[in-house]
């Protein structure tokens, strides 16, 4: 059942996976205000009728998990480190999990973290521009998803300690001033 959460900001390199609730709720349209949207999904012909809906043409499965990175724990860690790193896209960012779990962190207009808790059937999806980083939980430690694309697949992140902040960063930013 998805959760959508405030992060209790107490976590660590070493806990990042736990789940980090703050004991305070976020509703649907809390995220819906800064542009984050969530729909449960349970068929292909749903998923396909968002694609089109959102003129998505092409899509990939990832599948995260030790096995995927041959149980090879140091490069799965970096991995996990590497996209729990605070980060945007100049795209969309779709994520509809078709098995595990995972955690997908967003900055609201406080530039507080909201936690959204994902598992089976779950889509969410990130506008352009917006903070985010994800990780998978500490429980099953495992996701598969699959990633929709406008055009091809590319996947820039960019860090917000880099300090760029391009045309997709400056209008999210914008959309969302308070």
């Amino acid at each position: 059942m998805v959760q959508f959460y405030y992060h209790d900001n107490k976590d660590t390199l070493e806990n990042f996976t736990e789940p980090h609730d703050s004991g305070k709720p976020v509703t649907q349209e809390e995220l819906a205000a800064i542009g984050v949207i969530y729909k449960y999904i349970t068929t292909q012909q749903e998923l396909d009728a968002l694609a089109k809906e959102r003129e998505y043409k092409n899509r990939d499965v990832v599948n995260l998990n030790l096995a995927a990175f041959n149980n090879d724990l140091d490069a799965y860690n970096a991995k996990m480190q590497q996209f729990y790193k605070e980060h945007y896209h100049d795209d969309e960012e779709i994520r509809y999990i078709v098995d595990g779990e995972g955690y997908f962190d967003v900055r609201n207009k406080g530039d507080e973290w909201i936690r959204a808790r994902l598992e089976k059937n779950d889509l969410l999806i990130l506008p352009a521009g917006i903070y985010h980083r994800f990780t998978l939980t500490d429980g099953l430690k495992q996701v598969k998803a699959v990633r929709l694309f406008k055009d091809e697949p590319k996947w820039e992140a960019i860090n917000r300690d880099s300090g760029k902040e391009s045309d997709a960063r400056l209008s999210y930013a914008q959309s969302i001033a308070v």
